[in-house]
């Protein structure tokens, strides 16, 4: 369906050009966001940051998400309790993946300050920008948090994610962009050609080049 992130991007650019002139700034979330959201920065020649939400994924299973958590003055976490009640995780055990997810956020703080995102986003249009969604724990995260911060407006723009997660995730923000919306939906890596994992130094090229 895409060849790679930057592709997506693009496409996900014309999809977001009403948002040209106003006070946008584009929100990436990494590593996978990042191609993407630089595309839509460039297009809407907007600023470009990141917002540092880990997933949290199951012990024996970390890509299946059972929650996120997204650091700032007060950590937010968000929880999937279908997937905890029918994986059978304890409260204690959540809280634990939490920490350890919180730890790789504040060594991220530090591989990239300078890009993230500040509290300065009150009266500004805040556009969140991934690679697409298969749960939608990050994304609501990130939603949660960026509510505290006060923007004018939070557009969630994504590439690919399921039907009935978008239906759900427009009553969270102010405007959900997705250009492919499946009903049978498998990993967001089966929508790309290319879906190659990112570094550290990825991300950074890719701030550098925006």
């Amino acid at each position: 369906m895409f060849h790679d992130r930057r592709q997506a991007g693009r496409q996900l650019a014309q999809a977001l050009e009403s948002y040209q002139g106003q006070p946008c700034i584009v929100l990436a979330l990494p590593r996978g966001g990042v191609p993407v959201a630089a595309e839509v920065a460039v297009a809407l020649k907007a600023p470009l940051k990141l917002l540092l939400v880990r997933k949290v994924g199951l012990p024996r299973n970390p890509e299946l998400a059972m929650g996120a958590i997204i650091d700032g003055k007060k950590p937010v976490v968000v929880r999937n309790d279908e997937v905890i009640a029918l994986a059978g995780v304890s409260g204690q055990v959540f809280e634990a993946r939490c920490r350890e997810e919180l730890e790789e956020i504040h060594r991220r703080q530090q591989v990239y300050a300078g890009h993230l995102a500040g509290d300065d986003l009150e009266g500004r249009i805040a556009i969140v920008v991934d690679d697409g969604l298969a749960t939608g724990s990050t994304a609501r995260a990130a939603l949660k948090a960026l509510r505290m911060r006060h923007p004018a407006r939070i557009v969630l723009a994504v590439p690919v994610a399921p039907a009935d997660l978008v239906a759900e995730l427009q009553r969270e923000a102010d405007e959900v962009i997705c250009l492919e919306a499946p009903s049978g939906f498998g990993a967001v890596g089966a929508y790309y050609q290319d879906f190659s994992q990112l570094s550290d130094q990825d991300v950074l090229d890719q701030l550098a080049i925006k």
